[in-house]
């Protein structure tokens, strides 16, 4: 069982399970021996092998997929561990389940997978044998030591696909909202391009490729667990914003701690999450009943993502 809040100082918020919490979460996962359709799996959490699961899932069911694999290095995640590989041997790894999933993505689905600089060339490679790579996305990552021997690794990518030219993308839900250095004004002394607020100058820009927004969780922060790797849900914000419509299918096969599920249901999502270890699941669980009472997501306020999870925000939130 994990330490509790009071354990580890006052103002720590991660999210942490008792054993009674154990016991509840435990009871409500999800385990498949047999294929099932598609209304039996919507808004679970499945505690099984995805090895094991893929096979018994239908057809054409997911709208957006979303991926966050072990990269290739060797790192505990609980009570499993994933070993450090040869390039190649990486690369076939990922291919005997990623093939698995043109069987089951609908034709007008996004496929994003989240990779770093050991994993990225090897999952590049494998996703271009199914599906129409359209851009990968690179975004700072800040948490990590610095290194004396070489640059600090601070960066992760995100390759997006699609399964056809057929597919969604609201631009106008994942724009972000920066603050205008330069506040250049028309002939009639109005705001050229930007608005101009109580909390200071600003502007909606489109999204690119490169993202320096993020704040990666700690512990501080309500969102936060003891999974080694979890995603910012303000991440997984602009991804499913970006590619999905209310009321259609996320799905996640490496669920970790339920980031992926959680902002699904935020976003009017419905979701499905695949995970291996017990405790995770719970965690998953428990943040989504969370969801229920809090739907806020750290750095995306009134429909806007904020340059950084910063103070401004919250006097923009008052002043609005």
């Amino acid at each position: 069982m994990a330490k509790g809040n009071l354990d580890r100082g006052e103002r720590n918020r991660s999210i942490v399970l008792s054993t009674q919490e154990m016991q509840i979460y435990r009871s409500r996962l999800l385990r498949l021996d047999k294929p099932v359709p598609i209304d039996i799996i919507t808004n679970t959490t499945i505690n099984q092998d995805i090895f094991h699961l893929l096979p018994l899932l239908p057809d054409h069911c997911i709208d957006l997929l979303f991926i966050d694999p072990p990269y290739n290095i060797t790192k505990s995640f609980n009570s499993t561990v994933f070993r450090k590989r040869g390039l190649d041997e990486y690369a076939s790894w990922f291919t005997s389940f990623i093939a698995q999933f043109s069987r089951l993505l609908k034709p007008t689905a996004s496929i994003y997978v989240c990779a770093d600089w050991r994993s990225s060339a090897a999952i590049h490679y494998a996703l271009e044998r199914y599906f129409i790579v359209r851009n990968r996305i690179t975004w700072e990552r800040e948490k990590g030591r610095g290194a004396m021997t070489n640059w600090k690794n601070c960066s992760e990518d995100i390759w997006f696909c699609t399964v056809s030219d057929n597919y969604t993308f609201n631009v106008d839900a994942v724009k972000l909202k920066r603050r205008v250095l330069a506040p250049y004004k028309d002939s009639g002394g109005n705001p050229k391009d930007w608005e101009e607020t109580e909390a200071g100058d600003f502007r909606l820009t489109c999204p690119s490729n490169i993202w320096t927004d993020m704040t990666v969780p700690f512990w501080s922060m309500p969102e936060n667990t003891d999974h080694p790797t979890q995603k910012p849900e303000k991440l997984l914000a602009k991804l499913i914003l970006a590619s999905s419509l209310p009321g259609q299918l996320v799905f996640d096969p490496f669920l970790g701690s339920g980031t992926t599920s959680v902002v699904a249901k935020k976003l009017a999502r419905t979701y499905v999450g695949i995970e291996i270890d017990e405790t995770y699941c719970c965690l998953a669980q428990k943040r989504l009943d969370l969801a229920e009472k809090d739907s806020t997501i750290q750095g995306y306020t009134q429909g806007v993502f904020w340059e950084r999870n910063a103070l401004f925000g919250e006097k923009i939130k008052r002043v609005i």
